[in-house]
């Protein structure tokens, strides 16, 4: 059995994992902390989630230029959902390619299944074209969302990833900060009951769990 202070530490883990990330320029700043999630036990992998979360109720714009509602497009389809922004220079491409090159791996029915939803925190500048042209060297099936920041703020908020608004440095730098956290919604009930941080989002360990993600088996 698990000892209180594997427990705990587990926790403080986690908790210490969902800090905001700040990019933009060569340095790195403060912005807080998201709210951490409730944790039943934290996996080699993924870490579940005591209270799942709801898909949040989000209409955004596709890089196609229209309209996408998150809930009714994914419904009854395994889905990965990320917020972060096409200029990051760290977490949110190294995230991106980390899932591009665990759903290669899959075999196609499964990839097939799949959906891969990166929504902008910095929709300002991140445009469709914009989204659309990255999103491309990434995996030409990874869906991009833009809009209007409140809304992409609030709807990111109901799963404890905070983003804030960006802001240009004196050196002209641009900043962005978002949390890293990576929501696997399950085609069962359409419930986030995983996710994935910063470290444990690797190939290696998506590769292995997104599997049990397409099938519907809830940890």
């Amino acid at each position: 059995m698990r000892t209180t202070r594997t427990a705990a530490a587990a926790a403080l883990a986690v908790a210490a994992s969902l800090t905001l990330a700040a990019c933009g320029g060569s340095t790195e700043e403060g912005g807080g902390e998201s709210k951490p999630a409730t944790v039943e036990k934290e996996k080699k992998g993924g870490v579940v989630l005591q209270r799942a979360f709801e898909k949040p109720d989000l209409t955004l714009t596709d890089t196609e230029g229209e309209k996408y509602d998150l809930v009714e497009e994914t419904e009854g389809r395994p889905t990965l959902l990320y917020f972060g922004y096409t200029n990051c220079p760290d977490v949110c491409p190294l995230t991106m390619s980390n899932i591009a090159v665990a759903k290669s791996k899959l075999p196609k029915a499964e990839q097939d299944k799949l959906r891969v939803v990166f929504v902008t925190s910095d929709p300002e500048r991140d445009t469709p074209k914009e989204l659309g042209k990255w999103l491309r060297g990434q995996d030409p099936s990874f869906i991009g969302l833009t809009g209007d920041f409140d809304t992409i703020q609030a709807g990111a908020r109901t799963l404890g990833v905070s983003i804030e608004p960006s802001y240009k440095k004196k050196n002209g730098d641009v900043v962005s900060t978002h949390g890293s956290q990576l929501l696997a919604f399950s085609p069962k009930d359409d419930k986030a009951h995983v996710l994935y941080t910063e470290g444990n989002a690797t190939p290696e360990v998506l590769e292995k769990e997104l599997p049990a993600l397409i099938e519907g088996r809830n940890p």
